[in-house]
């Protein structure tokens, strides 16, 4: 079973990864941020009593299932309000910046110009956007095995389909990506 600091420090080391993850899926900080509160209260209430090398599985699986019951209510919503334009999800806002997200620590105290910090920035955007327009499961697929790190029984279970079928999603994410990025003129 784990303790209460355990569930606290494993919450805390999730939190902004789960975000980010959830921004990419759904494109609405609002809905992630009330999704990954969601998973982490499911978390809480339900599967406390867990030992704690359990939680991170438990976590991807809940995480996954806030994300896929968003989406169910967003089709539901639309389905009944289509025609009222105030009732429509709200579009990208455009406050996600991935650069947030990116660390480098070579050791080096090198400084990087403004031309290619410039030019680093826009890779990335056009990165993110093309990483955004993959289909959802290819998405959540690719987002779990390169950013979460998780290997392919991990993201398997955590996503409720077969080791196969990852594979079969990330690798077409890759190439989607791969394509996307050299009709863009971007060699990485």
């Amino acid at each position: 079973m784990a303790s209460d600091k355990e569930l606290s420090d494993f919450l805390h080391s999730v939190e902004t990864r789960a975000f980010k993850r959830s921004v990419y899926h759904v494109r609405d900080q609002e809905a992630a941020l009330d999704i990954v509160q969601d998973s982490m209260l499911r978390l809480s209430e339900h599967y406390a009593d867990r030992p704690a090398e359990e939680l991170p599985m438990l976590f991807q699986r809940i995480l996954s299932n806030c994300t896929l019951d968003w989406f169910r209510r967003q089709k539901t919503r639309n389905a009944l309000f289509s025609n009222l334009g105030d009732f429509e999800s709200a579009g990208d806002d455009g406050d996600f910046d991935l650069l947030e997200a990116l660390v480098v620590d070579d050791g080096s105290q090198r400084t990087e110009s403004a031309e290619d910090t410039t030019a680093r920035a826009e890779i990335l955007r056009q990165i993110e956007s093309e990483i955004q327009e993959l289909p959802t499961r290819q998405r959540e697929a690719f987002l779990m095995r390169y950013w979460e790190e998780m290997d392919v029984a991990e993201t398997a279970s955590a996503m409720g389909c077969s080791e196969g079928s990852v594979k079969t999603h990330c690798s077409r994410a890759v190439r989607a990506l791969a394509a996307a990025l050299k009709a863009r003129g971007i060699k990485l």
